[in-house]
């Protein structure tokens, strides 16, 4: 806890007003890869509570859409169309799809992440299959040459996700921002331009 109180991103969230340390991970990785413009349609995976989907909204300056999901509640956004639900139920994603109304969304932002259990192969497993999700969902609803920003947790199945995002994607590059912790084994998988 001491550690986590002081940390520099996270008192730099609460001096700038972002829900998250989070958020700094987000921007980092937009400033060097430009995802976020406006008029933009993003939809946020894993978005509770809130600081990928306050970034987004700042970025896209007033002119664009962003749909943000979570199990979690999350407090409202100004201009964040919000769910609460599992992605893992075919009810919430349904909902999710019924918002898009058929349209084709430009960037998917992902940072989700499942209950612990303390059991690596079991957290592994259930990670890997929340970025399986993501990705199925991103190669359905994405427009050619649209992004999907996931995070994902170095280990087994990882090579079989960089894979499986090469296969729907021209490129596919890993991003681990400053404001991740060094000892986490996280690491944000962006696959570039939808084929």
């Amino acid at each position: 806890m001491q550690e986590h109180l002081n940390d520099e991103y996270v008192k730099r969230a609460h001096r700038d007003g972002y829900r998250a340390r989070a958020a700094y991970k987000l921007m980092e990785i937009d400033d060097k890869d430009h995802l976020i413009k406006p008029g933009m349609t993003i939809v946020d995976l894993g978005a509770t509570p809130g600081s990928w989907s306050q970034v987004a909204r700042q970025r896209l300056k007033e002119h664009g859409r962003i749909i943000a999901l979570d199990i979690l509640e999350m407090s409202p956004i100004p201009g964040v169309d919000f769910i609460q639900g599992d992605f893992r139920e075919e009810s919430v994603l349904k909902q999710l799809e019924e918002k898009l109304n058929n349209k084709p969304i430009d960037l998917v932002i992902a940072d989700m992440a499942p209950n612990i259990s303390g059991i690596s192969s079991v957290d592994q497993a259930n990670a890997a299959y929340l970025t399986e999700l993501a990705l199925d969902f991103s190669l359905k609803w994405l427009k050619p040459g649209g992004n999907l920003l996931v995070k994902v947790f170095i280990g087994s199945g990882f090579e079989e996700i960089v894979q499986n995002m090469r296969t729907g994607f021209e490129k596919v590059a890993t991003r681990k921002p400053k404001a991740s912790r060094d000892r986490s084994s996280e690491v944000f998988l962006l696959g570039s331009h939808r084929k």
